[in-house]
Order: structure tokens, then sequence, then C-alpha cells
């Protein structure tokens, strides 16, 4: 089972507004055939917003979409081709699981035969064969998942679309639906776009990343080079790097930078070309510290003596976390500023060490603006209202409804899937919902 192999998908400019506040700015990116592609972001993003113009659900304020060279974005949802997988599922409830799969199908009047070949391939793709003759409501989560997607890919569309689809699950289920859809994608190749809050989820999925903040592209790279590189210290920020320190260069070093934080040196790698007396950010992950105590001979990891005379930043430890074969430990400079590190030692509240980290693990950004930005690169586009989210409440006039039964990749929502915590996001990043 495959789809129309599609060549490249390209964004241009892409752009959405509601009102006054600009969900979504400027999107470019281009797709190949095959590739798995994961926008990531916290809510709020913009990625939400994408995902529901390549669907054709949201109507573009500006920009242009392109498959194969041929304009799409002015094309109805059902003309696209395309697959979505809903966050809250969106299954019939009063259907069987094969029939819920082959609605789609049957909106596109594939003759009977067929559609009950397809309909009996994809289930067993998604491991679903037995379970064909239940109802919604007979299964688990991670199953009524599984029915989602089998409806989504019976179609053979050429671009399978995926809305946050294992938010809903708990966390056993995620990796076990994770798995699967890694294992449906190397299977099928199928040009995919996922949206998800998740790093962990982006990482192990996807072939390259977007991660966006604010409606605004903040990096485009392979997991490997979001993961290791992040381009400035928001995105080291939400990738990982949970210890963030402003401080001052007082010297160079080739690559490296030597900065001042708490009145102690700590060598860094320069990711922005930063200079003698420069404001900066010095990002470090919990797992590239590492705590020296009295007891350890000083190796000099970290570079040059601080204020204490030996190597590294002096710090207490407050608290302490176990987690199995190591602890996670939050502990306060001399300054009171926080650090956060894993350490397989056992230390105790109170205890005094020196943190210490390979240089190239220390990255150092020129001080951000606040909105991504070093500062003095000048102003960015404006910023929406605190707490907007990534789309109105309801759709706006002529946007069409992603539950119309005219679109063979929509259906009803099953309103108990989800639950209450939800209701306020699908609200703002869904078109309502039709009753059943």
């Amino acid at each position: 089972m495959t789809g129309a192999r599609i060549s490249t998908l390209r964004l241009a400019g892409v752009t959405r507004s509601f009102g006054g506040h600009q969900a979504l700015r400027g999107l470019d990116l281009e797709i190949s055939g095959g590739e798995f592609v994961a926008l990531l972001g916290p809510s709020g993003c913009g990625k939400s917003t994408a995902l529901n113009c390549l669907a054709g659900l949201l109507p573009l304020t500006g920009g242009q979409i392109f498959l194969d060279g041929e304009r799409v974005d002015q094309l109805a949802p059902e003309r696209r081709g395309f697959g979505m997988v809903f966050q809250n599922y969106a299954l019939f409830p009063h259907m069987t699981v094969r029939n819920n799969v082959g609605f789609g199908l049957k909106m596109a009047k594939v003759p009977k035969a067929e559609a009950a070949e397809r309909v009996t391939r994809a289930l067993d793709m998604v491991q679903l064969t037995a379970h064909a003759h239940k109802r919604p409501g007979q299964l688990s989560g991670g199953q009524q998942q599984r029915v989602a997607i089998a409806r989504a890919i019976v179609l053979e569309p050429r671009l399978v679309l995926m809305d946050e689809p294992l938010s809903n699950l708990d966390a056993a289920l995620r990796l076990e639906m994770r798995a699967e859809i890694r294992r449906l994608h190397q299977r099928l190749g199928l040009t995919t776009v996922y949206v998800t809050h998740d790093q962990e989820e982006a990482l192990s999925l996807a072939d390259r990343l977007v991660v966006l903040r604010d409606g605004r592209t903040q990096q485009i790279g392979t997991p490997e080079e979001v993961y290791s590189r992040p381009a400035n210290r928001y995105v080291a920020s939400f990738m990982g790097y949970r210890t963030l320190l402003d401080a001052t260069v007082t010297g160079t070093r080739g690559p490296h930078v030597v900065v001042d934080i708490a009145g102690s040196p700590l060598v860094g790698l320069d990711r922005d070309g930063v200079a003698a007396g420069g404001r900066v950010t010095a990002a470090i992950r919990p797992e590239d510290l590492d705590a020296v105590t009295g007891d350890d001979p000083p190796d000099g990891t970290s570079g040059t003596a601080g204020t204490s005379g030996t190597p590294g930043l002096p710090a207490t430890v407050e608290v302490v976390e176990y987690h199995g074969r190591e602890l996670a430990v939050q502990a306060r400079l001399t300054d009171g500023r926080r650090v956060h590190f894993r350490t397989g030692k056992r230390l105790a509240p109170d205890e005094s060490v020196r943190l210490v980290a390979p240089p190239d693990r220390v990255l150092v950004f020129a001080a951000d603006d606040g909105d991504g930005q070093p500062s003095g690169s000048g102003p960015g586009p404006s910023r929406g209202p605190a707490g907007a989210g990534d789309g109105p409440s309801a759709p706006e006039p002529g946007e069409p409804d992603s539950h119309d039964p005219r679109n063979p990749a929509a259906a009803p929502a099953d309103e108990g899937a989800a639950g209450s915590s939800r209701k306020s996001r699908e609200a703002r990043d869904t078109p309502k919902q039709v009753a059943t």
C-alpha cells in the first residue's frame, strides 16, 4: 500500500493571522518525498496552525503552498489528496473499526471490492484485524489511535498530516505507538508532517525538525543538529539545555570563550561570534555538568581556576532526586542562581561541590533580546498578546470544517476521547465538531 509518491512540498512565506494576532509568520519550508518532518514547539507557537493551513482547513493570510510545482493552497481539502490523523482520534462511535477505516474510501466512491481489500491491508498493517468488528468504545486509547492512522493511510495519500496524535495516551502507550508510527513510515515511505510539543517524540521520529516560537521559525535541521547545535538560546532551552546562565565574556581561546559566572570563569564554545566584554548566555545540559567534591582531585575539565582557587563553579546542593542509577540535582551558585545536573555520586543537600563541564558542551550565545534573536540584531515582527494560541476558538466564516463528511480524511470527533484539560486547546486548534 503506497500512495502517489511526491517529489517536493514547498511552503513559501506561509502566513496566517487571526484578527490582529499573527499566528504564523512567513514559514518557508521544503520537504522531499518520503521525508518525515516534525513541527515542534510549545502551545501557541503556530505548529497546529501550519498543519491546518497545509490541510486546507485554514485559508492563508499570505504565502503559497506548492506540491510538485503545482499550487495547492487554493484547493479544497478533499481535492488535495492528504490524509490526516487528529489529536482526538475523530472516530465514528457508532461504526465498527472496519467501517471507520473505510469511511474515506466510501466518500471517494472507491469500488466496494477494492475498498474492502485496502481496508483489510490497512488493518493488518496496524495489527487490528482481530478487532475489525468492534466499535471505538470497546478499544483502548492506543487501539483507537491505530484506527485513526489506518483511516489515513488507507486513502494512499500523497501526504500524511498528524496533529499531536499521541498526546492523549499514557506514557507506555506513547512509546508503543511511537514505534508503530516509525515502523509504518519506514514500510510505506509516506511523506509525513507531524506536529508535537514533545522533544523526545520529535527526535525519535523525524528526519528533520522545524522549531517554532510565536509563529516564527527558530531552526530547521536534523535531530542531531537541533539537539547538539541549537541555533539560539530559545532552541537550546527548549531542547534540554536546562541551565542558562547570563554572563560576561572575559577572554577568547580560538573557537572558545571564557565567561565570568558568579565570579568564577567557565570556558565554552562560542556560537555567535561574541567579543570580550559582551553580554552572553551560557547553556549547559544537566548530563554535561559534573560535580567535583572535596574528595575528588581537580582535573581542570572546565578551564581555569575560579575565586576558590580550584576549577569550576562553586555551588551548594539544594535538592536531590533519586532517578535509579543517577541523581537529578538542583544546586545554588554563590550568587543565588540555580543550576541542574545529573550525577552518579551520592550527594546530599547542603553539600559543597564544584561544577565543571567540557568546553565543547558549554554553548555560549549572545544575550537574547527575548524574541529568539541576539541583542542588537534589530527588532523582529511584533509578538502576539500573552497567552495567544494557534488559532481562534471557532472557524472563521468560509473556512472548511475538518469534520465535514465531504472531506474524505475527516470524521466527527469522539467528545469523550479527550480529557477536560485539553478542551480549550482543541477548541482553538481545530474547527468545530459536528454531532454524531
